[in-house]
């Protein structure tokens, strides 16, 4: 049992160290990824429902390819803050202020995000539900970095 305690203590240690930095840094390269992918045309999965669905939040007053270009530039910004720990406020403000953004398909098009509503998603709509794990990751982030700021203030 000795044996295991100390394995389970250095694992739990491992987690305790390296968790939070390497949820973030996951989180980014995700962002950073799906938003480059987003610069060049029939690469990115969610082009068409991106595009689509800024168009109708806007009335028709953002071209796709001008909608498609902001997209990428604020998914690959999140990314990049994500990745290196820089400026988080304003990337976990960025972070959910795209999230809001990512779940309207499923109101604004629901045909297209799911097989039978409200319970059987097609591949968009699972696109979409993922976000799920996302926001609750940056909730996390989020909480961490505030703990962190509160002890820097006791000190």
């Amino acid at each position: 049992m000795g044996q295991f305690n100390n394995l389970d203590d250095k694992m739990i240690s491992f987690m305790d160290r390296y968790g939070m930095l390497l949820l973030r840094i996951s989180i980014g390269v995700i962002f950073f990824w799906f938003g480059i992918l987003k610069f060049f045309p029939g690469l990115s999965p969610a082009e068409a429902l991106s595009t689509q669905t800024v168009s109708l939040l806007s009335f028709g007053t953002i071209p796709p390819e001008v909608s498609i270009r902001v997209l990428a530039t604020w998914e690959v910004l999140i990314g990049i803050g994500l990745i290196f720990g820089v400026y988080m406020r304003f990337t976990l403000f960025l972070l959910f202020t795209q999230m809001l953004g990512t779940f309207t398909p499923l109101f604004l098009f629901p045909e297209l995000s799911f097989t039978k509503i409200p319970y059987a998603f097609t591949i968009e709509g699972q696109y979409i539900v993922k976000n799920i794990v996302i926001v609750s990751a940056g909730l996390v982030l989020g909480a961490a970095m505030y703990s962190r700021e509160k002890k820097k203030q006791k000190v």
